[in-house]
């Protein structure tokens, strides 16, 4: 009996112990960001004369929670997965369309070669242009503004990336950006393709990414919304300088009789750092619309002051300007009445977990 007892906890030892070496190689990260502000803006559609005072939720980033997942498969081979949700701090409802995870949704393999993901995922616009915008492509008072295809993400989505040296590379082919699929008979309905690359020495840095959406009307997929983009930055320690180019054309993707237009967006900017601390940065956009006139000026400038790691308090303040019928705002297109100037500030707070 002696023995058989024996033999049973030699047995229970080794499956815990099993057990405790798979945790070991295999690890679930929660994560998330919590920001809001008091924002008050003037010159926005429906607001008391045009002006409005309201909590903004997700402006500095995109407030989120999610689950991050790695295992160790061997080889220097890893299983990964990444589930990830956007949300309003302010109501607290779902973000892009009320989807559970709709910032990101994707499962893959990563390795010396790098990682190739599938799902719901972000465009290479997204991917890179964060190094290269002064305001980092957040939500609101940035170049996410002018262009939110610097926040895309394509549904239906196969990416792969790399990073080699200071060279990271990165391409994406989506079946169906919208979760519109693939449409029997054409492949080209509402597919997305696009890859960029970038370079990182000392401090350094340049990129360029493509990005190509096709139309989701089978009648008229050939037409796409193309976006050439190239962006570069400079850090000197104490400042760092950035500036970029973006180049877009639509042929017309609404239906088969819209108007091809192009247009370009420009933009240069900096950020000293005043202490440990405190922050400040200075950005600049240009929007040049070439069928008609309706032109913008975007300018922000931004204080930021981190109390640790986690936390920090920030203050922007912006101003944009619109010729004709151009109706952007500090929120992005369409949050300001057209051909009105619009002045924003927003006082707020981001904790991250």
């Amino acid at each position: 009996m002696k023995k058989a007892l024996f033999a049973l906890a030699a047995a229970g030892t080794c499956v815990l112990s099993g057990v405790a070496s798979a945790q070991t190689a295999s690890n679930v990260t929660l994560y998330g960001i919590a920001d809001a502000g008091i924002e008050f803006a003037t010159h926005t559609p429906g607001g008391n004369n045009g002006t409005v005072v309201r909590v903004s939720s997700g402006n500095m980033s995109g407030s989120r929670w999610g689950l991050r997942g790695v295992e160790d498969l061997g080889g220097g081979l890893k299983g990964i997965f990444t589930l990830e949700s956007g949300f309003d701090i302010d109501t607290g409802l779902s973000g892009q369309g009320s989807r559970l995870f709709g910032r990101q949704a994707f499962v893959g393999l990563q390795g010396d070669f790098g990682a190739v993901t599938l799902g719901r995922q972000q465009n290479a616009l997204y991917d890179l242009f964060g190094a290269y915008d002064p305001m980092g492509v957040g939500p609101k008072y940035s170049l996410n503004s002018v262009d939110a295809a610097f926040n895309g993400r394509a549904d239906n989505s196969v990416k792969y990336t790399g990073k080699f040296g200071g060279l990271t590379a990165m391409a994406l082919y989506s079946t169906g950006v919208n979760n519109n699929g693939e449409v029997p008979g054409n492949y080209k309905a509402a597919r997305d393709i696009g890859a960029g690359l970038a370079y990182n020495v000392g401090g350094f840095s340049i990129g360029t990414a493509y990005d190509q959406i096709q139309s989701a009307t089978p009648a008229i997929s050939d037409r796409a919304v193309k976006r050439l983009a190239v962006g570069t930055s400079y850090d000197f320690g104490a400042a760092k300088v950035f500036a970029g180019y973006r180049w877009m054309r639509d042929d017309g993707i609404a239906s088969a009789t819209t108007a091809a237009t192009r247009n370009n967006v420009y933009w240069l900017g900096g950020l000293y750092r005043v202490t440990p601390a405190l922050s400040l940065t200075g950005a600049a956009y240009y929007t040049d619309v070439h069928e008609n006139n309706n032109d913008s000026w975007m300018f922000v400038l931004s204080a930021d002051y981190t109390f640790s790691k986690r936390t920090d308090v920030y203050l922007n303040v912006g101003y944009v300007t619109n010729k004709n019928a151009s109706n952007l705002g500090l929120n992005g297109a369409g949050t300001a009445v057209a051909g009105a100037n619009q002045t924003g500030t927003i006082a707020g707070i981001r904790h991250r977990f």
